[in-house]
């Protein structure tokens, strides 16, 4: 499991005296992820998680992660809410490191998404970035393409042992992103991190979202461009294009797309790919030994780059799509 700090009964009790959430029933962690420590907690009143930040969190971001999903709470979005304590603090500390305790959210993610879940998954994204849009803090997309060269600076000789020769092929990609990204396109709050696991759904319709510790400020578009990477490719590596009008489409059912927007989307797409490929990338090496996760491969994302290589126009949907 993806679990780096175990937590004793005599923590959780320490934990808990400091909250109204009744007597624990149940802890156990969770399976999930390979950047925290997550575990499901059951009381006599209900069901919780709790979350102690490991890697890549930083404390000082969590004001923005914790605000983020109370302000998408209170306005109608359905995700898992932090919890405060009886002190009124969000942010808790197990073993020295920030923690966090947030409300169960019913529903169950898919393993293979049909072109319905596909399209409630959009409409489900456009919802968030509507709620979101009066979230008064704001956050660099620490992740975004301008991070991505110098991230693979240090990662060439680990594109090569996974694969001859694609060390050179990323650094034409990056080339060509770097020179092609637009500039300008609406944005706000965006997710940045929509993948079918963080997306739950109660039969086919879509039922929230959780996993909020890589939202950040940037184009909405982008967004869109990551949940067609991450829900519109088979297992075989093909795109499924009926897929991905499906998300489009239920995206645009509450939030109509720009010109511009529809225009980018193949370029975001790409370097959607590119971003995903790098972390994983970064991750395969850098797992700690005593995790008991897998980090995520990163030739998936490697083969979608060379998808929107060969098809620079694949999610190039035109006007009703």
């Amino acid at each position: 499991m993806a679990v780096y700090t175990d937590i004793t009964d005599e923590e959780l009790s320490a934990l808990l005296g400091d909250f109204d959430l009744g007597a624990p029933l149940s802890f156990k962690g969770i399976a999930e992820g390979v950047e925290n420590s997550n575990f499901l907690l059951e009381t006599d009143k209900g069901r919780y998680f709790l979350t102690v930040y490991e890697r890549r969190v930083r404390e000082d971001d969590l004001p923005f992660y914790l605000g983020l999903m109370r302000h998408l709470a209170e306005h109608g979005f359905p995700c898992a809410t932090p919890i405060a304590n009886r002190a009124g603090e969000l942010i808790q500390r197990m073993r020295g490191k920030p923690a966090a305790v947030v409300s169960f959210l019913p529903g169950l993610s898919v393993r293979r998404p049909s072109a319905a879940h596909c399209r409630e998954a959009g409409r489900g994204l456009a919802w968030l970035h509507e709620a979101g849009a009066g979230f008064a803090m704001s956050k660099p997309n620490d992740l975004g393409h301008e991070s991505w060269a110098p991230m693979f600076a240090g990662l060439r000789q680990d594109a090569d042992r996974l694969k001859p020769g694609m060390a050179d092929q990323i650094e034409a990609d990056l080339s060509l992103i770097a020179r092609r990204w637009p500039q300008g396109l609406p944005g706000g709050v965006i997710h940045a991190d929509y993948f079918p696991d963080n997306v739950f759904f109660q039969g086919q319709a879509f039922a929230g979202a959780i996993d909020f510790y890589f939202a950040c400020t940037d184009a909405y578009a982008y967004d869109i461009a990551i949940a067609l990477n991450a829900w519109c490719f088979e297992p075989d590596g093909s795109f499924n294009i009926t897929s991905a009008r499906a998300l489009v489409s239920g995206y645009e059912a509450r939030r109509p797309l720009s010109s511009a927007e529809r225009r980018a989307l193949p370029i975001l797409a790409h370097g959607a790919a590119m971003r995903f490929f790098l972390t994983r990338l970064h991750d395969w090496h850098a797992t700690p030994a005593g995790a008991l996760v897998r980090p995520k491969d990163p030739m998936e994302y490697e083969r979608k780059l060379a998808v929107h290589r060969s098809a620079p126009d694949l999610v190039l949907f035109g006007e009703g799509a």
